[in-house]
């Protein structure tokens, strides 16, 4: 019982923390509005695996070690923002591109790695992750937790963000809808572009008790 009440904690805050909009939302908004579903389905598999990756790490110790040395937290932190405000500038230089819906898909999609490192790298290179892991895990997590337990924990994290990146994705790459946005669609992404930088110069000035 007391597994099953934990998992909830686990899953509820999880579920919260996607919800909130942030750099996943914006990088996966990004690659689904600018590409193709694939794309922003491959952006939202990375984002899973750098929530994985937190989790671990967490897990075992080591996010405890970077979120106490103010060297390290820096160093991702100011790695992080660089890597949002540069996905950022590309998206700031966006045009207008009078092609058909059917087409804007095939002539600038990219490939699957390459959506997979953006979700991944933006996911993983974001500082504040690593806090709320910790701020997670130890309310939860006991050392008479077992790991197979830790291990739940981890995995439904980086599932609840995967499933709900995966569903942002496929709604807003609806034919459809991008049928109806398509004559705009630059300037959403450029919008996008400036939520990014936003964000970037954000991370860039957090601080550890954040």
């Amino acid at each position: 019982m007391a597994f099953f009440s934990a998992w909830i904690t686990v899953f509820v805050v999880s579920l919260v923390a996607v919800v909130t909009p942030g750099p996943d939302f914006a990088l996966t908004l990004r690659n689904s509005l600018a590409y193709s579903r694939r794309a922003g389905l491959y952006t939202a598999v990375g984002v899973g695996a750098g929530n994985l990756v937190h989790a671990t790490y967490s897990l075992i110790g080591i996010g405890a070690v970077i979120s106490k040395s103010i060297l390290l937290f820096n160093i991702l932190k100011w790695v992080g923002a660089a890597y949002l405000i540069y996905i950022g500038i590309k998206s700031l230089k966006t045009r207008k591109m009078a092609i058909s819906a059917e087409n804007y898909e095939q002539q600038r999609d990219i490939k699957r790695w390459i959506a997979f490192r953006i979700g991944f790298l933006g996911n993983l290179l974001n500082p504040k992750a690593t806090l709320f892991f910790l701020a997670l895990f130890t309310q939860i997590v006991q050392p008479s937790t077992p790991m197979f337990v830790q291990a739940v924990y981890g995995m439904t994290v980086a599932v609840v963000a995967l499933f709900w990146f995966a569903i942002v994705a496929v709604v807003i790459s609806q034919q459809a809808f991008k049928r109806h946005i398509l004559s705009f669609s630059h300037w959403l992404e450029r919008l996008t572009g400036a939520a990014l930088i936003a964000l970037g110069l954000r991370l860039a000035v957090a601080e550890v008790s954040d």
